[in-house]
């Protein structure tokens, strides 16, 4: 490939690179999918049949397991899914069998300022419009099975204000649940970030008055955010998957108690919605290397993981499996770790941790990036001093990889703009301190696919502890994260 990533824009890069890309069969075949798992939807992206292939393959060891984590982001993000696919891409370079697991981009974001999360220069995934804009269907699902379960309690509550019980028993055979309007817990959901529904009010009487609805308020959130999104990331089949549907609650009585979508007889109709959503998305990378894609963004707001069953299904067709684990490792990771490696029984044989000069200006007292503004001009200037102050939001991540007892550990040091590297030996010598028996990589330009000395990762035994070392309890964390 000719193009600058210093000169070329993403999605320029992806134009380019899309005029060469391998068909979805020949991906398929590269991944060892038979032609009944794949199930293509049009010649370059396909649906995978995960349940065919843990079938099949429910005998053969999994491959290593590397998980992509990172520093606390600025608000322009700092390239997990880029390293995630350079990652993949320099071991495909040097003849290893790698596949990846990534998050499907939210609307809000690609139609706002952050933009796609199909990585980025000579590192991310192709083809990059259809994977950017709805993809293969999965949040258009989760809207419908989640806005399925509003409609069902708004008409509960309808329908509860407008009959006596008698009434209620004998047209549809349920009895009252009493919801209070004031504790309803769920609200609708879109794929974009609309500032002007986040506090809404709903059921303003019409010509049919009392039929037109329940008067309250209500809101809308963004898709992603959805528990039905967070099911389908740690769901491990259709029959768990039916089991954390109905105990989603949406509201409380007025004697406090929970109601859940089991509760309005709604959680089995959401489950149909998301049956073709359970089975991964398939595209590749920009060098022709398997992706898979499954589950959504957000660790901040959301699981923001991509899906238990995407990991499942890379260990068991790759020998070398990338997942990514959103936001930075305070968040992002520790989601990864304590409830989708508790769900899984999936332990990660590395970890990489990414960082960028940009986020450690920043975290060292530079001014903060602002999305759709120029890049403060602290960025274009070097500061050794700023990058050092960082260094100690590196090492609070960097700790939490470790409280997990995973070992080897990665970290990546990117940078955006040329750096004299002897003015960054600094900071590799205070991470190395910090980092002992790790190995440590600094690229820049964003050309992560030239990362071929990543390769000795892989020479590295693993040293996993006999006990997992979870940082939450069960009791500790939320009924909402649980399910």
């Amino acid at each position: 490939m000719a193009l600058d990533p210093t000169k070329h824009l993403d999605w320029e890069i992806a134009e380019d690179a899309e005029k060469t890309m391998l068909t979805i069969y020949e991906i398929g075949e590269k991944l060892g999918l038979t032609k009944e798992e794949l199930l293509p939807q049009g010649h370059y992206i396909a649906k995978i049949d995960f349940r065919a292939v843990l079938d099949r393959l429910k005998d053969k060891p999994d491959g290593k397991y590397i998980n992509v984590t990172a520093v606390t982001p600025t608000p322009l993000g700092e390239g997990k899914s880029t390293s995630a696919m350079g990652l993949v891409q320099g071991l495909g370079k040097i003849g290893k069998n790698v596949c990846a697991a990534i998050r499907q981009p939210s609307g809000g974001p690609t139609m706002n300022i952050k933009g796609s999360a199909a990585g980025g220069g000579l590192a991310q995934c192709i083809p990059l419009t259809p994977f950017s804009l709805g993809f293969t269907g999965d949040i258009n699902a989760i809207m419908n099975a989640h806005n399925l379960a509003m409609v069902a309690l708004t008409s509960r509550m309808q329908h509860e204000r407008n009959y006596t019980d008698e009434q209620l028993d004998r047209l549809s055979g349920m009895k009252r649940i009493d919801i209070d309007p004031t504790k309803v817990e769920m609200g609708w959901i879109m794929d974009f970030c609309v500032q002007s529904l986040r506090n809404i009010i709903i059921g303003i009487d019409g010509v049919n008055g009392k039929a037109d609805g329940f008067m309250m308020k209500s809101k809308f959130g963004i898709a992603v955010s959805s528990e039905v999104m967070a099911i389908l990331a740690v769901a491990t089949d259709l029959k768990d998957m039916r089991e954390r549907m109905g105990k989603i609650v949406v509201a409380y009585t007025k004697k406090g108690k929970p109601v859940t979508t089991e509760d309005l007889q709604v959680a089995g109709a959401m489950t149909a919605w998301m049956v073709d959503a359970l089975n991964p998305s398939l595209i590749q990378s920009l060098e022709g290397q398997p992706v898979i894609v499954h589950a959504g963004p957000f660790a901040n707001i959301a699981i923001g993981q991509s899906s238990i069953i995407a990991d499942r299904v890379g260990l068991k067709l790759a020998d070398y499996h990338v997942t990514e684990s959103g936001f930075g490792a305070d968040i992002g990771f520790e989601k990864f770790w304590n409830l989708k490696c508790r769900y899984s029984g999936l332990i990660p044989d590395c970890a990489v941790v990414v960082a960028t000069i940009r986020a450690l200006k920043c975290h060292g007292g530079a001014p903060v990036p602002v999305p759709g503004k120029a890049m403060p001009e602290e960025y274009n200037s070097e500061n050794v001093e700023w990058v050092a102050a960082g260094c100690a939001n590196l090492i609070h991540h960097i700790r939490n990889v470790r409280k997990a007892g995973i070992s080897p550990l990665l970290y990546v040091l990117m940078h955006f703009i040329q750096i004299q590297m002897l003015k960054l030996q600094k900071f590799v010598n205070f991470v190395k301190q910090k980092a002992q028996e790790s190995l440590f990589h600094v690229t820049g330009n964003m050309a992560v696919t030239v990362l071929l000395n990543l390769q000795k990762l892989l020479l590295l035994p693993v040293k996993r502890k006999q006990n997992l070392n979870f940082f939450m309890s069960l009791i500790c964390l939320s009924k909402r994260e649980l399910h």
